[in-house]
């Protein structure tokens, strides 16, 4: 072996990200368009016993939904890897949220501008607990008919919560609000240790 000629590469880094929203927001597309692994889901098709419980306003179309979770992951680079969870979008399903919470530096937020109040739980349980979060819009049908400015005033969100619009079903779109949500964090980390590391808060 020539010792000289071997190049000793450090672990990457790995981040736990949410992927979460309203119930038939896209998040098991986005992770499943993004994912570099065969995407973990749990998924179970819709039934009669959930006509009075699940609201199927707007997307008739959806016939099984994430019961637990949605699991994948994607390189970012060479020193980067994202784990990525997509949470459960039906109320019953929120105990959940907490137990995907632990260890996640950061989340997208899945919206659909038809049912934008589907995804304000979402907000709101980030916002509480400080974990910061990116809002992707998610077009249907590749259809954006509000800009972000207008979303993110009629969500009342602050101004550095970046808005995006993007395609959960497009692998690069999807990619690009991953990789917004990680540069924010990178920039918030280096604001607080100036090392840009990043690693999971204490909660």
């Amino acid at each position: 072996m020539a010792g000289s000629d071997t190049i000793t590469r450090a672990a990457p880094d790995t981040v736990k990200i949410l992927i979460a929203g309203g119930f038939g927001v896209g998040k098991t597309t986005m992770v499943g368009s993004v994912s570099e692994i065969t995407p973990l889901r749990t998924e179970e098709r819709l039934t009669l016993a959930s006509v009075d419980v699940d609201d199927l306003a707007g997307i008739e179309e959806k016939h099984a939904t994430t019961v637990a979770l949605d699991f994948g992951r994607i390189t970012i680079g060479q020193d980067l890897v994202l784990y990525l969870f997509g949470t459960p979008g039906q109320q019953r399903f929120w105990f959940m949220w907490n137990d995907l919470a632990l260890g996640a530096l950061g989340a997208v937020v899945l919206l659909d501008v038809r049912r934008p109040e589907t995804s304000f739980a979402a907000i709101d349980f980030f916002e509480r607990r400080n974990i910061p979060f990116v809002v992707g819009v998610n077009g249907f049908y590749g259809d954006h008919p509000y800009p972000p400015d207008e979303i993110r005033e009629a969500l009342a969100l602050p101004e550095h919560v970046q808005v995006l619009l993007c395609d959960a079903r497009e692998r690069e779109s999807s990619r690009d609000v991953l990789i917004a949500l990680i540069d924010q964090l990178i920039e918030a980390a280096t604001r607080s240790n100036g090392a840009g590391r990043l690693t999971p808060p204490d909660r």
